[in-house]
């Protein structure tokens, strides 16, 4: 069985996608209003699985499921396996309570829009007319205060004048605060139904989420996953074991498990699986029609690692496994500040979570223990290239500081798959998207116009032949995967890096890496006001050659 998160389809899971598509093409044509909503809903964008499972005579069958659920068709559609845990049934608890937690939705939003909502209005009337009644109070005393000082200011006043002045305005800031008191005391019963209110809200709020968090407990303790053994577990018990202890949303609900629980339970082996985009990318995710991707790793690597267990799985499914060997970086240049590495593919930049080593341990290795070493940028690791290590503390910041400041100057060369004259790009121009984490799906990114990090590539088309572009980035900010998403995302270029196992068709046609490179990088160091400028040679060859 392949690693669903670290596969090349195999050509029997190729065929049944291909034909899974012609039907798809079919329903089209057949015209049954079920049939074309359907079909409305795949091209609105959504994911599509292939299962290749043996049974016990040894014949192989191919088994197909779709992410999630499909507006009004739910979970079930013909030629497609049903869910692991159907909570959909419209008299079932989940429904239920769900059509009870909807009504308290409602019932807490009139409240809200009505019951507190009119509280408050009567309040701040209330208030805004007593305030009226000091204000004006208050200007009474004003113009009085003004001509008493007038009086005092012509002189000439007899004892008993200024005595008198003097009881008058002892009365008005005495009646003053009387007439405070008693605002205080006529707003006490619109305060009081306010907060009663309020009360009455935090309590209704706090019954919804206790619902609903019951609810949630309730569907993952019915949430139950086979694996190859026979054996059974809950999606709770799963992720108990995980550092974020809780099921995220949907989990379970993706193409691999579904296609996997309906191959155990048909009693068949699985072989071979991939998984498929179909329609639209939506979301800001990085997606093309027809091509293959890996598993999500947020919501599938704690439910995969338990349902494929009892199969051999090729590579190793394993959370903690250590990135593959690298060859060697190469350091040229160095001084007493900092020095130059040219990074090979396949090496982390820094230590990783899973281990094996990166071109900072190599580095710190290479120096000895005695020496600072740090490095002032990454490269993801099937980026090759040039990469800086400060040799100590203060140079550490230096360098951080002119990273921020953009005057570090770099250009990445890679290959396209695409060709840039045919797609009608133009030969040079700047990308603006700005880019978060695909949280559940980690370390992808996605374009996020809302909250996402402002990410900004200049790029110049240097070559094209067989159906595949060079170009040169100029990046001007360092966003984790910026040149990937940039290079990929329709709203970018469109056009995948060759070798891109995220966001392109991973390794084939000639790519056996991620073809981007970091090839130049230019700065003024401020310590000795010397420009330095390094260059490494493009390590994947020709375009032609690599496509």
């Amino acid at each position: 069985m392949n690693n669903p998160f670290d596969y090349v389809p195999d050509a029997e899971c190729e065929v049944a996608f291909r034909k899974l598509t012609e039907h798809l093409d079919n329903l089209r044509v057949s015209g049954k209003p079920e049939d074309l909503n359907f079909c409305r809903e795949l091209d609105a964008g959504k994911m599509l699985g292939v299962l290749i499972a043996e049974d016990s005579m040894g014949v192989h069958h191919s088994l197909y499921a779709f992410s999630g659920q499909l507006g009004v068709h739910g979970f079930y559609y013909d030629g497609f396996v049903g869910p692991v845990f159907d909570y959909l049934d419209p008299e079932g608890y989940f429904k239920i309570t769900e059509r009870d937690i909807s009504c308290q939705n409602r019932a807490i939003s009139r409240f809200e829009n009505e019951t507190l909502a009119r509280l408050k209005s009567d309040y701040e009337r209330e208030t805004r007319r007593l305030d009226a009644e000091v204000s004006e109070f208050k200007e009474s005393c004003r113009l009085s205060k003004s001509r008493r000082d007038a009086l005092r200011k012509n002189g000439d006043l007899e004892e008993s004048e200024l005595a008198a002045m003097i009881r008058q305005s002892q009365f008005e800031k005495a009646e003053l605060h009387r007439l405070k008191k008693k605002v205080a005391a006529d707003l006490v019963p619109y305060v009081t139904q306010l907060e009663e209110a309020r009360s009455q809200l935090d309590r209704l709020k706090s019954k919804r989420h206790a619902d609903s968090e019951a609810l949630q407990i309730w569907l993952f303790a019915n949430f139950k996953l086979l694996n190859a053994r026979g054996e059974s577990k809950t999606l709770s018990d799963i992720f108990a074991e995980t550092s974020i202890k809780i099921p995220p949303s949907g989990a379970g609900e993706c193409c691999a498990p579904k296609l996997l629980q309906a191959a155990y339970l048909k009693g068949w082996k699985p072989l071979k699986i991939a998984e498929y985009w179909y329609g639209k990318p939506k979301g800001g995710e990085v997606r093309r029609h027809g091509e293959h991707y890996p598993a999500c790793r947020g919501k599938c690597l704690p439910v995969l690692g338990w349902m494929l267990q009892g199969l051999e799985i090729t590579p190793p499914l394993e959370e903690d496994q250590c990135p593959s060997a690298a060859p060697a970086p190469e350091i040229i240049y160095e001084n007493q500040w900092f020095c130059v590495i040219d990074k090979p593919s396949g090496m982390l930049s820094v230590p990783g979570k899973r281990g094996g080593v990166s071109a900072q341990q190599w580095l710190a290795d290479c120096y000895g223990s005695g020496q600072y070493v740090k490095m002032v940028h990454r490269l993801d690791q099937d980026t090759s290239g040039l990469l800086i290590a400060a040799l100590d503390p203060d140079t550490y910041k230096i360098m951080q500081s002119l990273f921020a400041m953009r005057k570090v100057v770099k250009t990445y060369v890679a290959d396209l798959e695409g060709d840039f004259e045919l797609s009608g790009l133009p030969r040079s121009g700047r990308i603006t998207l700005p880019l978060s984490p695909d949280w559940f799906d980690r370390p992808r990114q996605r374009v996020d116009y809302a909250e996402g990090k402002e990410a900004v590539t200049d790029y110049e088309f240097i070559e094209v032949a067989h159906g595949c572009s060079r170009v040169k980035f100029y990046p001007h900010t360092g966003r984790t995967h910026q040149l990937r998403v940039h290079a990929a995302s329709e709203s970018g270029l469109g056009m995948p890096i060759a070798g891109d196992r995220l966001y392109g068709k991973g390794l084939g046609r000639g790519a056996t890496r991620l073809h981007l490179h970091a090839q130049k990088i230019v700065f003024t160091f401020p310590v000795d006001n010397r420009s330095y400028s390094f260059e490494s040679p493009l390590p994947f060859g020709r375009v032609r050659d690599n496509c």
